[in-house]
């Protein structure tokens, strides 16, 4: 039997309509915020909020991080060998998340919280819950991003309780007390 052209369009939504069915889903999908922090060749200090990070493997230590095609960092990121760091934010640092999100402007991304100077000179954000230090290995582009699959060389621990920044239907969350 064949499809007619009606029957088509219901069973296969326009692909427009088909990604915002898929960020409005997605928007129910509570994920961890974090900071990736580097230094660009020229010694510049970079720092992107990220909601896309993933562990892929102990062994080795390896973690993902989806970055947007569109983001001027992502050509730096997308050059194996790169290294750069991921803080995952804590339930107190939405003001670090939101600066390094660009939501307020030309602000200084590291005028606001404890910035340090780690592993071959990455910035690195002390107080974050954890901080893994990483250099790109594997680059994939799919769509509007690039996958960034990254081996882990150092983990940093916070000292203070688990207590992570969530972000969830579009705004800014923490986990309930146990």
């Amino acid at each position: 039997m064949q499809d007619t052209p009606k029957q088509h369009e219901v069973d296969h939504p326009q692909e427009a309509e088909l990604g915002m069915a898929m960020k409005m889903g997605m928007r129910r999908l509570a994920s961890g915020v974090s900071v990736l922090s580097t230094r660009s060749d020229d010694g510049e200090r970079h720092a992107m909020t990220v909601s896309s990070v993933t562990s892929v493997s102990d062994n080795p230590a390896s973690l993902l991080v989806c970055v947007n095609k569109q983001v001027a960092l992502e050509g730096h990121l997308s050059t194996p060998g790169t290294p750069f760091a991921i803080n995952i934010l804590g339930s107190d640092q939405q003001a670090i998340s939101n600066r390094c999100a660009g939501f307020e402007g030309d602000q200084p991304r590291f005028s606001i919280g404890d910035w340090r100077q780690g592993r071959d000179e990455v910035p690195y954000l002390a107080g974050a819950q954890a901080t893994f230090f990483c250099e790109s290995d594997q680059i994939m582009t799919y769509g509007t991003h690039h996958i960034v699959v990254a081996r882990i060389h150092e983990v940093k621990l916070g000292e203070l309780a688990v207590d992570p920044l969530i972000y969830v239907d579009g705004g800014y969350g923490a986990l309930a007390p146990r």
